[in-house]
């Protein structure tokens, strides 16, 4: 169905990681690309003025280490693909730069402040040009 699948992978829920990858399987065309995402979020710089010089490079290395221990366990071919931002808008550039004709994406059950400024997967399907799927 799909050639180009975008799967951003938050580290901290390795769970739903497995139904993303699964339904990536899928949805798959013979000989299809897909590419695991994932995004540090950026720190403010008076913050980070703060932090070990380096932290943000090692955080990039270890989601790259941890993405690639994920697709082959899963047993995906997958590029991985680690960038610095804000969730969201990361998300739909590295979209758009891979030419995704689909992302999948995980989703936690809303809670009253993403009624106020609305979740990751939220802002994902509101902006995206190309189909998205949703695992819960």
């Amino acid at each position: 169905m799909y050639s180009k699948i975008l799967v951003p992978i938050h580290l901290g829920e390795a769970g739903k990681a497995k139904l993303m990858l699964d339904a990536a399987r899928q949805l798959a065309d013979a000989g299809a690309a897909i590419v695991l995402v994932n995004v540090v979020e950026e720190v403010p710089a008076y913050v980070a003025a703060e932090l070990p010089r380096g932290l943000m490079e090692s955080s990039r290395e270890e989601a790259v280490r941890r993405l690639e221990e994920l697709a082959g366990r899963e047993g995906i071919a997958a590029t991985v693909d680690v960038r610095i931002g804000h969730p969201a808008s990361t998300i739909l550039a590295a979209a758009e730069e891979h030419g995704s004709d689909v992302i999948i994406i995980a989703s936690h059950r809303p809670g009253f402040q993403d009624y106020l400024i609305g979740s990751t997967a939220g802002r994902v399907v509101r902006h995206a040009r190309c189909s998205v799927l949703v695992i819960r």
